[in-house]
């Protein structure tokens, strides 16, 4: 990616890939979603980095990262990227933004580190255990799919792409939204061996998510920091559910849709969503 260094940090226990950009004085750190990469990011970097210093890794067990056998909760892959930014990288404050399984973990970030993030974006995805249905009544078929032992792996083997096109075709408000060139990157980490494991890992959390969620909101109520919550208005965009579940664990939620987009929102909308966060990040 041309505006944007490729970096690894050991953080002991595992190897994190991230990409950087940007020398700006304050922070952005951008986590992906599931089937995608750092590299979904590749659109909106640019935009960014012209303003503020850009962090945006490969998470826990995707992507260039390694892939541990355990720790695909989210306040565990939350945890990695706190080592990576506050440990590795000196970085004391900083923005923070999250697309589909990256929300869920920037909301565990948020938790645990509150005065560290100084806004928090939530894009096209709900927090589990804010009272509503993560999986939209098995609308998201997948999740239940995901969560099962062992079959989801053996029905994969050597049909990775298929998987995953599949996705890609039928996620976005258009079909071709994610390009050829795009898909083989993506193709390329996903195949690795342990990749798909990782991917269905951080669906078989989700009762864990949902508990760490719940006993959180419960014994500190609410996340009181500027949150803002989008979602995509088309397809299997999460549209207005982004924004309602946010504001049934945050008090201070803005936001609404991404016009025109499905799920793939940084392929699909990366100039409103680079207009948002920079609007949003700047206002404090």
């Amino acid at each position: 990616m041309e505006h944007a260094q490729s970096n690894y940090a050991d953080l002991g226990d595992m190897i994190i890939h991230y990409l950087s950009a940007g020398e700006g004085p304050e922070t952005v750190v951008l986590l992906h979603g599931i089937p995608q990469t750092s590299y979904e990011w590749r659109y909106i970097i640019p935009q960014l980095s012209t303003r503020y210093r850009i962090i945006a890794p490969d998470l826990r067990g995707l992507g260039d990262t390694s892939r541990p056998a355990t720790g695909y909760d989210k306040k565990t892959v939350a945890s990695d990227v706190w080592r990576l930014v506050h440990d590795h990288l000196g970085i004391k404050e900083f923005f923070l933004a999250g697309h589909d399984w990256g929300g869920p973990v920037a909301f565990a970030l948020t938790t645990q580190h509150e005065a560290a993030v100084k806004r928090l974006a939530i894009l096209d995805v709900v927090i589990p255990g804010d009272g509503g249905d993560f999986s939209q009544n098995g609308r998201r078929w997948h999740h239940a799919f995901y969560r099962t032992l062992d079959l989801p792996e053996a029905l994969s083997v050597d049909r990775e792409e298929l998987v995953l096109d599949w996705f890609f075709d039928h996620y976005g408000y258009l079909p071709n939204c994610i390009s050829v060139e795009a898909r083989q990157e993506y193709y390329r980490t996903y195949k690795k061996p342990g990749a798909f494991r990782a991917m269905f890992e951080y669906y078989r959390a989700m009762p864990t998510d949902i508990s760490d969620n719940k006993k959180y909101i419960e014994e500190n109520g609410k996340l009181s920091l500027p949150v803002l919550a989008l979602g995509g208005d088309k397809s299997f965009g999460r549209g207005i559910d982004t924004i309602d579940s946010l504001k049934r664990v945050a008090k201070d939620v803005r936001g609404g849709l991404i016009p025109n987009s499905g799920h793939w929102i940084g392929e699909e909308a990366p100039d409103f969503i680079a207009e948002q966060l920079l609007k949003f990040f700047g206002e404090h």
